[in-house]
């Protein structure tokens, strides 16, 4: 008896992977969910177990080719024999070569885009007909309609070109982008080219912070089994700021502002393949300890690529710590949709005058804020970071609520 294995659902708004790697050969044995084949999707890694025990008989789709879901990748069979023919092949989506790369295809005939595409069509005066939809069915989608406005932009520079393609090099390798990479390019791209973007700085004194995770480390961690980080406190303390600046936690939908009574804070990680943002739901009603271990769980699985597009998805404000690389400055990029994130730095002693005149070398951490000056106005963002800075310089705010 023959099994299909085919491309499982990947999530909302993802319709095709590239295949990574095949763990298993032509002629191997398999176990019943156990890893089969590896999917690199946009935002994630996937891995596709065997539907059934037996022995891989077939593979149809080889590494770095391009599936749908749904499309068959290859046959386990419990004997071993040749695999059973399909009386019906036209049920399973077509795999797609994996070069040259096909544009998405035009919405169909008929399906009108999103409402939310349909808005920024009209507002930028644009053709329906010249862009390509990756939605469901074909039909245009809201990220393919600020891809087609960053077009435009990109245009003058192609045109500046040179003509002939650049001469390769001995001392040079040429290793192609993952779709991980290639999406992370787009999306930072896109933010930059729709978004108003700005950035204001300030700096926050870490002393009331490592004095409190000195006294607490040893009976915190033996009391929730979870190291008391610095992830924490910033959590929390851009929870209780996103309470008092409600523009921070919100997003530009066509011509609607959408505020976010809730907070969900997507926690910047990096990883072999790139950076990921998974995000801690409900951050406002954890406790610290919830925190920590929701972190600490989502840093180990994305560094093993087992994170879900699930776990990736509906953020309303990112926190992004370039400081464990030594970044002493820097200005983050917005992850669309949301309207603004913190990025915080490398914690290094300085100099600093105290309310009575005395100068004390002090642990300071500076920190930013980029946001969107189309929903958040200066003060708005200015006094959000002051409210952050207010939270962490003193802890107990964010335990009484001040």
């Amino acid at each position: 008896m023959s099994t299909q294995i085919v491309v499982p659902a990947l999530g909302e708004s993802v319709t095709e992977a590239t295949i990574a790697k095949w763990f298993k050969s032509v002629g191997e044995a398999v176990a019943a969910d156990e890893p089969l084949v590896e999917l690199e999707t946009d935002k994630v890694t996937v891995e596709v177990p065997a539907p059934a025990a037996g022995v891989l008989v077939e593979i149809v789709a080889s590494a770095g080719a391009t599936v749908n879901v749904g499309a068959l990748l290859g046959h386990i069979d419990a004997a071993g024999a040749a695999p059973v023919k399909t009386s019906a092949p036209a049920e399973v989506a077509p795999v797609k070569a994996a070069a040259p790369a096909v544009a998405a295809a035009p919405a169909a005939a008929g399906l009108p885009p999103a409402p939310s595409a349909r808005k920024l069509i009209a507002e930028n005066a644009l053709d329906a007909a010249s862009i390509s939809g990756s939605g469901k069915d074909g039909r245009i989608t809201k990220g393919d309609v600020i891809e087609a406005l960053a077009r435009p932009a990109a245009a003058p520079l192609a045109a500046a070109a040179p003509a002939k393609p650049r001469a390769d090099d001995p001392r040079e390798e040429r290793v192609k982008m993952t779709r991980l990479r290639k999406r992370i390019a787009e999306r930072l791209k896109s933010a930059q080219n729709t978004a108003a973007m700005l950035t204001t700085f300030n700096e926050v004194d870490m002393t009331a912070i490592n004095a409190v995770r000195a006294q607490y480390k040893d009976s915190f961690e033996k009391r929730h089994g979870v190291k008391l980080g610095f992830m924490s406190f910033f959590v929390k303390a851009c929870v209780a700021s996103l309470k008092d600046w409600p523009a921070v936690n919100a997003e530009i939908d066509g011509d609607e502002i959408v505020y976010k009574n809730y907070y969900d804070i997507g926690v910047a990680v990096g990883t072999p393949n790139g950076l990921v943002v998974p995000v801690v739901r409900n951050a406002d009603v954890l406790s610290f300890a919830e925190v920590e271990k929701v972190i600490a769980e989502y840093g180990r699985r994305a560094r093993d690529g087992k994170l879900t597009i699930e776990e990736m998805s509906g953020g309303t404000f990112t926190v992004s710590n370039g400081g464990v690389y030594g970044s002493l400055m820097s200005t983050p990029i917005i992850n669309p949709p949301q309207s603004a994130i913190l990025g915080m730095h490398k914690t290094q002693l300085r100099p600093v005058v105290l309310p009575d005149g005395r100068i004390e070398a002090r642990p300071m951490m500076y920190l930013a804020v980029s946001y969107d000056h189309r929903i958040i106005d200066g003060r708005e963002a200015v006094s959000f970071l002051v409210r952050v800075k207010e939270c962490l310089e003193d802890p107990q705010r964010i335990l009484l609520d001040l």
